[in-house]
């Protein structure tokens, strides 16, 4: 998918409605966490993610991150982001993560809009990814420690059915089946592909 034509899709896109929950079903574990019987929702910590677009020959691609070993959820694939800080808001606290987990600078990114909160009971956060474009590919850096490898994903590999597998995830004692997208040797579900569920549904 060309850039240019993706970046105005989604402008007209995040304007209006979101699908949210019924497109983040389609990439939903099985069975799906849910917050405990008795939680307080005022528990609930608040995150953002990036979801940078930007051209690599005029074709749209994504940055996702692997997780470094020795941090939670190790070699799992994410969007740069995390914890927002007080008096942050979510699309500075997307900006300020990836400049410490990727190394973007902040200025060249323009940001487009907010997808769908997502609630994320395994971790106690609610995900808030905030949608940005990069006019150019982004020289980038992955942080020491903490990711161990930075992914450019073409928006077209995403949207290829090709492109999805089921996978079979042992977590606290039981089997979980999810389904995933497979971009070469990484694979991304969870949160990460539910997010992206969302994207593509508002893309077409």
């Amino acid at each position: 998918m060309r850039f240019d034509v993706l970046v105005e899709r989604l402008r007209a896109a995040l304007a209006r409605e979101l699908p949210g929950a019924a497109a983040h079903s389609l990439m939903a574990p099985r069975p799906r966490r849910e917050w405990p019987e008795g939680f307080n929702p005022s528990r609930v910590r608040d995150a953002a993610g990036l979801l940078l677009i930007f051209p690599i020959e005029d074709e749209a691609h994504v940055v996702l991150t692997v997780r470094a070993d020795g941090v939670r959820h190790g070699g799992q694939v994410s969007l740069p982001g995390g914890v927002a800080e007080p008096g942050e808001t979510y699309e500075q606290a997307a900006l300020r993560e990836a400049l410490e987990e990727i190394a973007l600078a902040p200025d060249t990114v323009r940001v487009l809009g907010a997808l769908t909160p997502l609630d994320i009971p395994v971790s106690g956060f609610r995900l808030h990814p905030i949608v940005g474009a990069a006019e150019s590919r982004p020289v980038l850096a992955p942080a020491d420690g903490e990711v161990a490898r930075i992914l450019e994903v073409s928006v077209g590999a995403l949207c290829d059915p090709a492109q999805r597998a089921w996978l079979t995830i042992a977590r606290d004692g039981r089997e979980v089946v999810a389904p995933a997208f497979r971009i070469g040797d990484a694979d991304i579900w969870g949160a990460t592909a539910m997010v992206l569920a969302e994207f593509i549904a508002i893309v077409g």
